[in-house]
């Protein structure tokens, strides 16, 4: 029941005074993933610049100072061009990182088709992948880090796909396999890296280690240390290693 200082309404239906013209609808969401940008509209003068070239001279930079140094701002200057202006080719830091990993995924020299050898396949990619990791010394830990799902990045996963399709395993224990695969070399990868950061930290590692196993606390590593030999070139190292893998890679998986 209206109250007493309600106005009457007159009789008949009654137009609203005026109609709001309805919104424009919202500009959608740009991707989150760089890979689902274009790299130009197509409009406007040709760019100056290109993801290739951008992320070339992020790599000359971190392959001389390490990936802390890379910023917008050191590619910028690195290619002649403002902070700012870099920004439309490449919206944000994370999207220069996939860009340089993409661009060193392009390194591999990777055969038109698998030879049918799965192991002599699996150990020329895993070696490939370690000349790869020691020109950049920065990359491991950005694999690590970041997925690869860049065109030169789902290059090398059809590659190995197809090289471990004659195992049987279904695709998610390729992948799978894939994985643990990459991880076993970016790790090896980056032990190397420490080890090379000085001798010093070498010796130390030695003598702690015998002492660790002359104290009687781990038998197991004192057998291990006493079977062992002299240390291990690196490069058989690896290989011992890698085929090590491999044979776990193609092994069949047991559903539990």
């Amino acid at each position: 029941m209206p109250s007493s200082n309600t106005p009457s309404s007159p009789a008949g239906p009654t137009e609203p005074e005026s109609a709001e013209p309805p919104g424009k609808p919202a500009p959608p969401e740009a991707p989150e993933l760089i890979w689902l940008r274009p790299e130009r509209t197509g409009r406007g003068p040709r760019p100056a610049h290109s993801r290739d070239s951008i992320a070339a001279a992020a790599i000359a930079i971190a392959d001389a100072e390490g990936l802390e140094a890379v910023s917008m701002r050191r590619v910028a200057a690195a290619l002649g061009a403002g902070t700012m202006s870099l920004y439309n080719y490449v919206p944000k830091k994370e999207h220069l990182l996939d860009l340089m990993l993409d661009a060193a995924c392009a390194e591999y020299r990777l055969p038109p088709g698998p030879s049918g050898d799965v192991r002599a396949d699996l150990a020329r990619l895993g070696h490939e992948q370690l000349t790869i990791f020691r020109r950049h010394p920065w990359l491991p830990a950005l694999v690590v880090a970041r997925p690869g799902i860049g065109p030169n990045a789902l290059r090398y996963t059809d590659h190995f796909l197809a090289v471990t399709a004659p195992t049987g395993l279904p695709g998610g224990a390729r992948m799978e396999a894939m994985a643990m695969f990459n991880g076993f070399i970016c790790q090896f990868a980056q032990y190397e890296q420490t080890a090379a950061a000085g001798a010093k930290w070498q010796a130390e590692l030695v003598g702690y280690l015998t002492r660790a196993a002359m104290s009687g606390d781990y038998p197991n590593l004192a057998q291990a240390f006493a079977t062992s030999g002299p240390p291990a070139d690196p490069d058989r190292a690896f290989d011992r290693s890698l085929d090590r893998v491999i044979l776990a890679v193609l092994a069949p998986t047991t559903e539990r």
